[in-house]
């Protein structure tokens, strides 16, 4: 091969791999740029989502306080505890495994004067989430439950009980969307002999506010048939959420009960991480 004379071009005879290496040049420039899927949670309010964690990919869900009150018949009950994590790890692209428990729970009940004070850890629920189907604008989801009996005495009813949750999330128009939270709980007898079932739905309406802060704001009922005596529960419902990054998300709320039977108020701090 004759020598290349000064001035004259240098001809580069293009192999298979430098032509695949500058075709896929551009899909790395968006990779590298991509920013990850924003994190999609549970909480703040007591609707469940449809989404999962992605595949591989683990999601702590927790309150950083929490303080509730309830008043019946002349009891008054406080809770309180700094977290109540819920740990979540993605099987697939449409299931995730979750457990939740309460490290340090102190609850103070007061009557006639008297005041007692029980600490300790909570029960532990276990959960798997199958996305049954998402669309654009219509998602569904199952969720059965167990909780198992590892409260400390007095801070549970020590029975195991669950249940099934299946929540339906639509689409709406202008940054709004709607949940539907339908589920049936296998909950045992206040006397202590059996089981029986309670009726639990809400209705969620959340709204982003702007690219990070959303508002979301609830209805909630639960029917409770104990052979004991029907129990009907209901609240309204209301958080802030802002997004700090794709994985990072920080939230506050309140829960306010509508009848004699619900407690009276549960505020709470929270956050959530996807690693």
């Amino acid at each position: 091969m004759p020598a290349a004379t000064a001035g004259s071009p240098v001809r580069i005879n293009p192999t298979p791999l430098s032509v695949a290496l500058l075709a896929c040049e551009p899909l790395l420039v968006l990779a590298q740029n991509a920013e990850p899927t924003p994190i999609c949670t549970d909480r703040p309010t007591k609707a469940n989502v449809t989404c999962t964690v992605p595949k591989g990919d683990w999601q702590l869900e927790s309150d950083i306080a929490y303080t509730s009150r309830d008043r019946q018949n002349g009891v008054t009950t406080e809770t309180f505890y700094s977290v109540n994590p819920y740990l979540k790890y993605g099987l697939n692209d449409f299931q995730d495994i979750e457990i939740s428990w309460a490290p340090s729970i102190r609850q103070r009940t007061k009557e006639d004067g008297q005041t007692q004070t029980t600490s300790g850890a909570g029960d532990v629920y276990l959960r798997l989430k199958s996305r049954l189907f998402s669309g654009d604008t219509l998602s569904m989801a199952l969720i059965p439950f167990a909780k198992a009996p590892t409260a400390t005495h007095g801070l549970s009813n020590d029975r195991w009980e669950g249940g099934v949750i299946a929540p339906l999330g639509v689409t709406l128009p202008r940054g709004f969307s709607l949940t539907f939270g339908p589920e049936v709980d296998v909950l045992a007898d206040m006397e202590g002999h059996g089981h029986h079932v309670a009726i639990t739905n809400l209705i969620n309406v959340s709204h982003a506010l702007n690219s990070r802060l959303s508002l979301a704001v609830e209805l909630w009922a639960q029917d409770n048939y104990d052979p004991a005596g029907t129990i009907h529960q209901r609240s309204a419902d209301g958080a802030l959420i802002f997004l700090v990054n794709p994985r990072l998300q920080l939230d506050m709320g309140a829960n306010f009960g509508l009848n004699h039977s619900t407690p009276n108020s549960q505020i709470y701090l929270g956050l959530s991480y996807r690693f």
